[in-house]
Order: C-alpha cells, then structure tokens, then sequence
C-alpha cells in the first residue's frame, strides 16, 4: 500500500520548486500593487483633505457608515497605544522579516495570495513608521477611511484585514502551504489542487 502512495506524492514534491518560483513572483506583485496602492491614496490624502484644529474634517461617502477624514495615527486600530509608536515599528519590521521568510515555504497560489496582501500591508506600515513625520522609526500612519465611528484606516489595513482572512479560511479548509494536490476528507482518490 505505501508503494502505491509514494509514487503519488512524488511528482507533488518534485513540483514544489517550480510551485514555489511562481507563488514567489506572485507574492511579491501583490505586495507591490497593495504598497503602491496605500502609498498613492496616503499622497491624494494628505494633499487634498484637511486636518481640523480639534477635529478632523469627515467627508460622507455612505451616510454616517463610510466617509472620508484625514488623521495621522501614532497606535493601532482603535487609537491602541497611541504614542507607543516604536512597538509598532518592531512588530511592523517583525512580520516582514516573518513573511519573507515563510515565503519560502509558499506553493499553493491562494496562500500566495494571502501572503502577498499581508506582506504588502506590512511593508507600507513599516515604511510610515520608518520615514514619516515625526521622526525616524517614530512615523504616524497616515489614515483616512473612516468606518462609521468604530475607526478609521487606509489601504494598507484593508489588505492586511484580507490576508489574514482568506489565511485563517485556507487554514481551516487545509489547503496546504506547499501547495499541490492533496486528499479531500471523504475519498481518499480524489485530489484538489490548491
């Protein structure tokens, strides 16, 4: 039986540096297009809206659900940490070196996807809180994407909100990281191909 097995697992192995170039490149574009994208809409931003003497100004898109408003975060999501700008320059700089290195190990293109949104988001954090004002290492986020009164965000947590979702459903579907075919729960001879 382990016989018939082996040689099924075999070109999946074989295959995996060839999975693994591609979900690489892929990876990588991702997380260009989600660095390019958060970088572009902080420059529209902070040259087109205005921040307020006490508040900011909110612009409406959808009621009071989704609007527009112009703030410069030294915490987290939800105003958390506010001034404890260099832990989230640790954790930023963290999960980047984290991402690039378990990218390594990608094969499957869903979690390429994954892993591009959420190393995207985590290069542009960094690159705030390295190089924007006040100081290096010190940078406040530029935010601008106001949902409802709960917080406002930007691009580049919009990609890591996503990678982080589509990575906990591939995870509890199982989709392997590697990629390839794999077992489906109830018949052991079908395949899926990740």
């Amino acid at each position: 039986m382990s016989e018939s097995t082996e040689p099924s697992e075999q070109p999946a192995d074989a295959e995996f540096p060839r999975r693994r170039s591609r979900a690489l490149v892929l990876i990588l574009v991702i997380a260009v297009v989600v660095v390019l994208a958060d970088q572009l809409t902080k420059l529209w931003a902070t040259a087109s809206l205005q921040v307020g003497v006490y508040h900011s100004v909110y612009h409406s898109l959808i009621g009071n659900l989704l609007g527009i408003q112009l703030i410069y975060n030294s915490g987290a999501a939800f105003s958390f940490l506010v001034d404890q700008t260099w832990v989230f320059t640790i954790i930023a700089a963290l999960a980047v070196v984290a991402l690039l290195y378990f990218s390594r190990r990608v094969g499957a293109r869903s979690w390429a996807v994954a892993f591009g949104l959420l190393l995207g988001g985590a290069v542009t954090h960094l690159g705030d809180r390295l190089f924007r004002a006040p100081s290096f290492g010190q940078g406040h986020v530029v935010d601008f994407i106001a949902y409802a009164n709960w917080f406002i965000g930007n691009v580049a947590d919009i990609a890591i909100f996503c990678g982080a979702v589509l990575a906990l459903i591939l995870a509890v579907v199982g989709v392997p990281l590697r990629g390839g075919p794999r077992h489906t729960r109830g018949d052991d001879s079908a395949r899926i191909d990740a």
